[in-house]
């Protein structure tokens, strides 16, 4: 260490600590389950950082694509679990969250005792809280580790995780974090993950939602939609949404509105998440105008069909709405 400098910054001796505490350990066999979207590319990682991963998917085709990628299928989650070290989901739902680890063929039941298991799925807050006493009580270590970043970030390994539990589970957690994402941070107690996440993604609905209105206004009152972008970007307006996740066609290429809205954040994904952050709040009886406003608008956009579309499909919306008072 005499050669390290000490004006290197404090995340190089993060992940320095990490990597002396843990590399050692054998947490080398993963468990993965859920081999959609998002989880086949994280699994892909995990494969290419050389973790022998062990996938499990009700999708054939799931895990078909997985197995291209070096991925060993497994026939249930108990069979995917039974080996590992350490366990990874990313999963649809509350229930199938629950059910996938508390079930009698679950991920509690089935792993081995001293496991890591880690939750990446976007679900309530409660869910981790349930999962965490039960997981702890039979000898397993739990933390629930939401993402973002979407499937590009999923593809290219740079999610950010935002994660709840015991500090030292976070700890161990930190060589598969870093080999699936670029950022991670632990944000307290279990279910804390999921607060974080869920408040984000509101966020992003309502900034995705904005940038759509103001980018439609500005092109319907003749700005070029390149120009307005680019004063979007250099002026205090400047977000995620407009940098990175324009919902006008052909601005920012890699953004899904200039892939047909395709392989993006589904927009009936944005409704769920949305609507668990609803409930969040409702329970916390913190007023949320905007959300409740992003809500029923990505709602609508579901009712006519675009579920299945990104998100950012909003901006289709709004033009469409203007061009049938035309």
């Amino acid at each position: 260490m005499a050669a390290v400098r000490p004006i290197l910054s404090n995340q190089y001796f993060l992940v320095t600590f990490c990597r002396r505490s843990y590399s050692a350990k054998a947490d080398k066999n993963v468990a993965f389950l859920g081999l959609g979207n998002m989880g086949g590319f994280m699994a892909a990682n995990l494969v290419k950082k050389g973790f022998n991963v062990t996938g499990y998917d009700p999708s054939s085709e799931a895990l078909s694509a997985a197995a291209k990628h070096g991925v060993t299928g497994a026939s249930s989650i108990a069979a995917a679990v039974e080996a590992a070290d350490v366990v990874v989901s990313i999963l649809p739902s509350n229930q199938v969250v629950l059910d996938a680890y508390l079930g009698k063929d679950g991920v509690v039941a089935h792993a081995k005792k001293g496991s890591l298991l880690i939750d990446s799925s976007t679900v309530a807050p409660s869910v981790p809280k349930q999962i965490h006493p039960v997981a702890t009580e039979h000898g397993h270590q739990f933390i629930d580790a939401p993402v973002s970043g979407g499937v590009m970030g999923a593809q290219n390994a740079t999610l950010a995780f935002m994660a709840g539990g015991d500090k030292a589970h976070f700890d161990r957690s930190a060589p598969l974090l870093q080999a699936m994402g670029a950022k991670h941070f632990h944000c307290g107690a279990a279910g804390a993950g999921q607060v974080a996440k869920l408040a984000n993604n509101m966020l992003m609905g309502i900034t995705g939602m904005a940038t759509a209105e103001c980018m439609n206004m500005g092109i319907k009152m003749g700005l070029e939609p390149k120009v307005l972008l680019d004063v979007l970007n250099n002026s205090s307006a400047r977000s995620w949404s407009t940098e990175v996740y324009c919902p006008v066609p052909g601005l920012v290429p890699t953004a899904p509105s200039s892939r047909n809205y395709d392989g993006g954040f589904k927009n009936e994904l944005m409704v769920k998440d949305l609507e668990l952050a609803s409930g969040m709040a409702l329970g916390a009886r913190s007023p949320i105008p905007l959300g409740a406003v992003a809500t029923q608008l990505y709602r609508v956009v579901q009712s006519r069909g675009y579920g299945h579309k990104d998100f950012s499909y909003v901006y289709q919306l709004l033009r469409e709405e203007l061009q049938n008072k035309k």
